[in-house]
């Protein structure tokens, strides 16, 4: 918490760990609050049973076999971004249950259209008895981890500086500016919903 400022702390509820006087930060400071020293290898556990990866991970059958995948939600879908698909899955010897959403990692793309459909995919798959989850774009670190900082604002309620914290300690991630943008959004109706 170095890098960010007294007022970012306190505006935030960072040292008080309470969400009444949370105030949502704004893009740069949220830019800075991604600056960890978390490792990022093909694919880590960043919540329990949700795990966050890549392209690679997604194509590595015999890694999410060991993994015990339940639930894969391909970030990056389609015919130009990783193609595996449903089918792709289909000779591994477990049912994998498989949601894709074609999007671009690009700032101006509108992933928030996916926030809800996607967190209830992963609440679904965790809520599965002996359910995991993995959710990937090409290097998990913007697209897949976007839609899991989503899911754990809209099921688990948590703020989006708590999400971040909670994915950073586990994963570098790096969400583009918009996807930045649009978080913040969606963390700034959640704060407006709380004060009513």
């Amino acid at each position: 918490m170095e890098t960010l400022d007294k007022n970012f702390v306190s505006r935030s509820g960072l040292g008080s760990g309470s969400k009444d006087n949370y105030e949502p930060p704004t893009v740069s400071e949220l830019q800075r609050l991604l600056w960890t020293n978390a490792d990022c290898g093909h694919v880590d556990q960043v919540w329990p049973n949700l795990h966050l990866g890549d392209a690679w991970t997604a194509r590595d059958k015999s890694t999410l076999k060991r993994l015990g995948i339940t639930h894969i939600l391909n970030a990056a879908d389609g015919t130009f971004n990783i193609n595996t698909g449903a089918r792709y899955y289909k000779d591994m010897d477990m049912d994998i249950h498989y949601y894709g959403i074609e999007a671009f990692d690009a700032p101006d793309f509108n992933l928030s259209t996916f926030f809800d459909p996607a967190a209830k995919f992963i609440r679904a798959g965790l809520s599965t008895l002996g359910g995991k989850v993995f959710v990937h774009c090409a290097m998990g670190i913007s697209r897949a981890a976007t839609l899991v900082l989503a899911f754990l604002m809209i099921c688990e309620k948590m703020t989006l500086v708590e999400a971040i914290k909670t994915v950073s300690a586990h994963r570098n991630i790096s969400p583009n500016i918009g996807f930045l943008s649009q978080l913040r959004e969606l963390d700034t109706s959640f704060v407006k919903e709380r004060r009513r």
